[in-house]
C-alpha cells in the first residue's frame, strides 16, 4: 500500500515521504497512530499544503524531547523488589516498573519508549537500560535493583 507519512517513522521513512508498505501495517498500525495517510492524490495534495505546520510540529516535538533528554541523562533510579540471598530477584522488574518510577521523579514516560536489551530485570545489581523519548533521541539511565528481604 503506498501511503505518505506524517511524521517520522523507524526503519520507514521521515515526514512527508510516500512509501510503499505492507497493507496490515498500514491499515493495523500507521493509520490508526496517525502516522501516515494513503497516499492518494487528494491526500499528497492536502498534505503539501500543512506541511510547514506539520514540520514546525514535528520540531517542537524533537526539541522537547531533546531538553527532556539532557535532563534525563545519566540519571539513576532506584527500584525496590523481593529478592533470594543470592541476589535473584522473586519476579522481574519490567519496562512497566521503570517507567511508573520515572513518572515518579517527574518525567512521563510510556512503557513502550523503555528499552530493555535482555528482556526483563532479573538479579540485584546497577543495569543499564535506554529510553527512547523520540526517535532521534535515546538516553541512557541506570537501574539500580535492590533487594529486598524475602
Amino acid at each position: 500500500m503506498q501511503i505518505i507519512l506524517l511524521e517520522k517513522v523507524v526503519n520507514v521513512g521521515n515526514l512527508g515521504d510516500v512509501v510503499k508498505v505492507k497493507d496490515g501495517y498500514a491499515r493495523n498500525f500507521l493509520i490508526p497512530q496517525r502516522m501516515a495517510r494513503r497516499a492518494t492524490a487528494a491526500a499528497i495534495a492536502e498534505f503539501e499544503v500543512k506541511r510547514a505546520e506539520l514540520e514546525k510540529a514535528a520540531a517542537a516535538k524533537l526539541a522537547a524531547s531533546q531538553a527532556q533528554g539532557e535532563k534525563l541523562a545519566g540519571m539513576t533510579i532506584s527500584i525496590g523488589q523481593k529478592a533470594g540471598v543470592d541476589g535473584r530477584l522473586f519476579g522481574s522488574v519490567t519496562n512497566f516498573d521503570i517507567a511508573e518510577a520515572l513518572t515518579k521523579q517527574g518525567f512521563p514516560v510510556e512503557k513502550a519508549q523503555v528499552r530493555l536489551p535482555v528482556g526483563p530485570l532479573k538479579t540485584t545489581g546497577e543495569h543499564a537500560v535506554a529510553v527512547a523519548l523520540h526517535t532521534d533521541v535515546v538516553v541512557d539511565i541506570t537501574v539500580a535493583v535492590v533487594g529486598e528481604a524475602a
